[in-house]
């Protein structure tokens, strides 16, 4: 936001410039409503409710459109199974709903979108935005891992204990519930954030014939998906938060971020080179291959014996 002040009014003073500038503007007054407006309200609720023992009533009309949304097309054929159904029904009320998950969740992707957008900058400012530089690539593989990171924080619940319930009920494995949570996570939270940078991608002005050096990255989206629940297991909300310990965090982070500079190496080489056509075809054959064997790995996959 500072960045785009400073160009607008001392520097370039480009058209990107002053949207940038002007959204941050927008947002800050938008956050300074609702922290005056809406959280503000919602507290002194809760501080007059706090010595009532009246029950609360559910709210009928956030449960409604998920679930009026997931028996309807193509919604009911993707989440055919009850257990994955359950469980996307379960994360999806987290994601939304849960005032600590979403303090965790959403502050621990928003590297995910400062990254690119600096990249989708640079390029901009040097001019190389419209040939497909580096920018594109890095933002293409850099959005692949949403799901990944998102899924590892989505572990963490302060009513980890109630996780308990998954081991009684009749299931074999963490399978179901793993596919479901993966689920929601790519319908709630990478497609909008695929659909908000494609956004800024057009406004950018790059070349409607250079999007494709993002396909990369977006291909091995359901690959990258499924990783958390093949490695670790680890079932959505199952974790105490004390177990997210900000030095795994700090590696993980490292780690993805060396394998998506190693893909967009890659993407812009072969780009370069003139057979890109030929990486695209390569890397759907191998993703598609180990989607189908890690998918089938996770829903034979058992319950690790308890202590």
């Amino acid at each position: 936001w500072f960045a785009s002040f400073d160009d607008a009014l001392a520097g370039s003073g480009k058209t990107a410039s002053w949207i940038f500038a002007g959204v941050g503007l927008i947002a800050t007054f938008v956050v300074i409503a609702l922290a005056f407006g809406k959280l503000a309200q919602s507290y002194e609720e809760g501080l007059q409710k706090l010595g009532e023992n009246l029950p609360t009533k559910p709210n009928k009309l956030r449960r409604r459109w998920i679930n009026t949304l997931i028996n309807l097309p193509p919604l009911r054929w993707w989440l055919r199974d009850p257990v994955s159904r359950a469980s996307f029904l379960l994360t999806t009320a987290y994601m939304i709903r849960d005032h600590d998950v979403k303090l965790r969740l959403y502050p621990g992707i928003t590297p995910i979108l400062i990254m690119p957008m600096i990249f989708l900058l640079q390029d901009k400012a040097g001019g190389r935005a419209g040939s497909g530089g580096f920018g594109l690539a890095f933002t293409g593989s850099f959005l692949g891992l949403i799901p990944m990171l998102a899924q590892n924080i989505l572990q963490y619940s302060q009513q980890w204990q109630a996780a308990d319930l998954f081991r009684i009920v009749p299931m074999t494995g963490p399978g179901s519930l793993c596919h479901g949570a993966r689920k929601a996570v790519l319908l709630f939270l990478t497609l909008p954030l695929l659909l908000l940078f494609g956004v800024i991608i057009l406004v950018l002005q790059v070349k409607l014939t250079q999007l494709a050096l993002l396909l990369p990255g977006i291909l091995a989206i359901p690959l990258f998906a499924l990783l958390p629940g093949l490695l670790s297991k680890n079932v959505p909300l199952s974790q105490p938060p004390e177990d997210a310990k900000a030095a795994n965090r700090g590696a993980a982070m490292i780690l993805t971020m060396l394998i998506t500079v190693t893909l967009a190496g890659v993407t812009v080489w072969a780009w370069a080179q003139g057979w890109f056509h030929w990486l695209l075809l390569g890397e759907a054959i191998v993703v598609g291959l180990l989607y189908y064997i890690f998918r089938a790995r996770m829903s034979r996959a058992t319950w690790d014996a308890t202590e």
